[in-house]
Protein backbone atom coordinates (compact mmCIF):
# COMPACT_ATOMS: atom_id res chain seq x y z
CA UNK A 1 0.00 0.00 0.00
CA UNK A 2 1.51 3.18 -1.11
CA UNK A 3 1.46 6.37 1.17
CA UNK A 4 -1.93 8.18 1.55
CA UNK A 5 -2.79 10.74 -0.79
CA UNK A 6 -5.03 13.46 0.11
CA UNK A 7 -6.54 16.33 -1.67
CA UNK A 8 -8.07 19.72 0.01
CA UNK A 9 -10.79 21.47 -1.63
CA UNK A 10 -11.89 25.02 -1.28
CA UNK A 11 -15.51 24.98 -0.83
CA UNK A 12 -15.97 26.81 -4.33
CA UNK A 13 -13.99 24.13 -5.90
CA UNK A 14 -16.15 21.51 -4.75
CA UNK A 15 -19.49 23.17 -5.85
CA UNK A 16 -17.70 23.55 -9.36
CA UNK A 17 -16.91 19.33 -9.03
CA UNK A 18 -20.37 19.48 -8.20
CA UNK A 19 -21.57 21.22 -10.72
CA UNK A 20 -20.14 18.53 -13.23
CA UNK A 21 -22.17 16.04 -12.85
CA UNK A 22 -24.75 17.59 -14.23
CA UNK A 23 -22.35 19.55 -17.37
CA UNK A 24 -22.82 18.76 -20.52
CA UNK A 25 -19.27 16.92 -20.30
CA UNK A 26 -17.81 13.34 -20.72
CA UNK A 27 -18.35 10.75 -18.50
CA UNK A 28 -14.85 10.19 -18.14
CA UNK A 29 -14.38 13.75 -16.79
CA UNK A 30 -17.77 13.16 -14.04
CA UNK A 31 -16.09 10.23 -12.95
CA UNK A 32 -12.40 11.95 -12.49
CA UNK A 33 -14.31 14.62 -10.50
CA UNK A 34 -16.19 12.43 -8.63
CA UNK A 35 -12.99 11.30 -7.47
CA UNK A 36 -11.24 13.98 -6.77
CA UNK A 37 -14.40 14.92 -4.26
CA UNK A 38 -14.63 11.84 -2.80
CA UNK A 39 -10.87 11.85 -1.70
CA UNK A 40 -11.14 15.21 -0.52
CA UNK A 41 -14.13 13.48 1.63
CA UNK A 42 -11.70 11.28 3.55
CA UNK A 43 -11.90 8.34 1.19
CA UNK A 44 -8.78 6.34 0.60
CA UNK A 45 -7.44 5.30 -2.47
CA UNK A 46 -8.21 1.70 -2.16
CA UNK A 47 -11.86 2.56 -1.70
CA UNK A 48 -12.22 4.94 -4.34
CA UNK A 49 -10.61 2.37 -6.72
CA UNK A 50 -13.09 -0.95 -5.40
CA UNK A 51 -16.17 2.03 -5.87
CA UNK A 52 -15.13 2.73 -9.71
CA UNK A 53 -13.56 -0.52 -10.45
CA UNK A 54 -10.72 1.19 -11.25
CA UNK A 55 -6.55 0.46 -10.00
CA UNK A 56 -5.80 2.44 -7.30
CA UNK A 57 -2.55 3.65 -9.41
CA UNK A 58 -5.41 5.11 -12.08
CA UNK A 59 -7.12 6.97 -8.81
CA UNK A 60 -3.97 8.29 -8.20
CA UNK A 61 -2.91 9.36 -11.33
CA UNK A 62 -6.34 11.80 -11.40
CA UNK A 63 -5.56 12.97 -8.08
CA UNK A 64 -1.76 13.85 -9.27
CA UNK A 65 -3.72 15.62 -12.44
CA UNK A 66 -5.88 17.57 -10.14
CA UNK A 67 -3.09 18.70 -7.95
CA UNK A 68 -0.61 19.75 -10.84
CA UNK A 69 -3.28 21.23 -13.24
CA UNK A 70 -6.58 21.69 -10.86
CA UNK A 71 -9.32 21.91 -13.30
CA UNK A 72 -7.30 21.73 -16.66
CA UNK A 73 -6.02 17.98 -15.78
CA UNK A 74 -10.16 16.48 -15.75
CA UNK A 75 -9.89 16.65 -19.26
CA UNK A 76 -7.90 14.67 -22.13
CA UNK A 77 -5.78 16.38 -23.99
CA UNK A 78 -6.07 17.37 -27.46
CA UNK A 79 -4.81 14.99 -30.20
CA UNK A 80 -5.94 11.50 -28.54
CA UNK A 81 -7.10 8.98 -31.05
CA UNK A 82 -7.88 8.65 -34.50
CA UNK A 83 -8.62 11.53 -36.61
CA UNK A 84 -11.47 12.26 -39.26
CA UNK A 85 -10.20 11.38 -42.65
CA UNK A 86 -13.48 13.00 -43.47
CA UNK A 87 -15.05 17.01 -42.99
CA UNK A 88 -18.85 18.16 -42.17
CA UNK A 89 -18.55 19.52 -46.08
CA UNK A 90 -18.43 16.02 -47.42
CA UNK A 91 -21.21 14.45 -45.58
CA UNK A 92 -23.24 17.20 -46.45
CA UNK A 93 -22.45 16.55 -50.21
CA UNK A 94 -23.53 12.87 -49.77
CA UNK A 95 -26.51 14.28 -48.14
CA UNK A 96 -27.68 16.27 -51.10
CA UNK A 97 -26.70 13.87 -53.41
CA UNK A 98 -29.54 11.59 -51.39
CA UNK A 99 -32.02 13.90 -51.41
CA UNK A 100 -31.67 15.28 -55.21
CA UNK A 101 -30.83 12.18 -57.28
CA UNK A 102 -33.84 9.52 -57.66
CA UNK A 103 -31.53 6.99 -57.88
CA UNK A 104 -30.88 4.52 -54.48
CA UNK A 105 -27.26 4.16 -53.31
CA UNK A 106 -25.56 1.50 -51.10
CA UNK A 107 -23.21 2.32 -48.65
CA UNK A 108 -20.01 0.98 -51.01
CA UNK A 109 -21.31 3.06 -53.98
CA UNK A 110 -21.72 6.63 -51.69
CA UNK A 111 -18.26 5.49 -50.66
CA UNK A 112 -16.90 5.34 -54.11
CA UNK A 113 -18.70 8.52 -55.20
CA UNK A 114 -16.89 10.71 -51.68
CA UNK A 115 -13.64 8.93 -53.22
CA UNK A 116 -14.21 10.41 -56.86
CA UNK A 117 -15.57 13.15 -56.38
CA UNK A 118 -14.15 14.28 -53.19
CA UNK A 119 -10.86 12.14 -52.95
CA UNK A 120 -12.04 11.10 -49.19
CA UNK A 121 -11.44 7.26 -48.75
CA UNK A 122 -13.88 6.05 -45.97
CA UNK A 123 -14.94 2.38 -45.24
CA UNK A 124 -18.47 1.02 -46.36
CA UNK A 125 -19.11 0.52 -42.87
CA UNK A 126 -17.48 3.55 -41.42
CA UNK A 127 -19.43 5.27 -43.69
CA UNK A 128 -22.78 4.07 -42.68
CA UNK A 129 -22.17 4.37 -38.91
CA UNK A 130 -21.76 8.22 -39.72
CA UNK A 131 -24.61 8.65 -41.57
CA UNK A 132 -26.88 7.19 -38.67
CA UNK A 133 -25.38 9.01 -36.40
CA UNK A 134 -26.31 12.13 -38.34
CA UNK A 135 -30.03 10.62 -39.06
CA UNK A 136 -29.62 10.16 -42.73
CA UNK A 137 -29.95 6.70 -42.83
CA UNK A 138 -30.87 6.51 -46.70
CA UNK A 139 -32.02 8.10 -49.97
CA UNK A 140 -34.99 5.56 -50.07
CA UNK A 141 -38.45 5.90 -48.13
CA UNK A 142 -38.73 2.62 -46.18
CA UNK A 143 -37.99 0.37 -49.54
CA UNK A 144 -36.59 0.99 -52.44
CA UNK A 145 -38.97 0.96 -55.77
CA UNK A 146 -38.35 -1.21 -58.85
CA UNK A 147 -37.75 2.68 -61.06
CA UNK A 148 -35.03 3.47 -58.98
CA UNK A 149 -32.74 0.24 -58.28
CA UNK A 150 -29.06 0.50 -59.71
CA UNK A 151 -28.72 -2.36 -61.92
Amino acid sequence: MGARLRVFLSSKEDRTLLNLRTADVTQKVKDRAEVIRLNAHGWYVEKIAAHFNWTPQTVREVLHKWQKLGLEGLWELPGRGGKQKWTETDIVFLEECLKKEPRTYNSRQLTEKLERERNVQLSPDRLRRVLKKRGSIGSAPERAIKENKTP
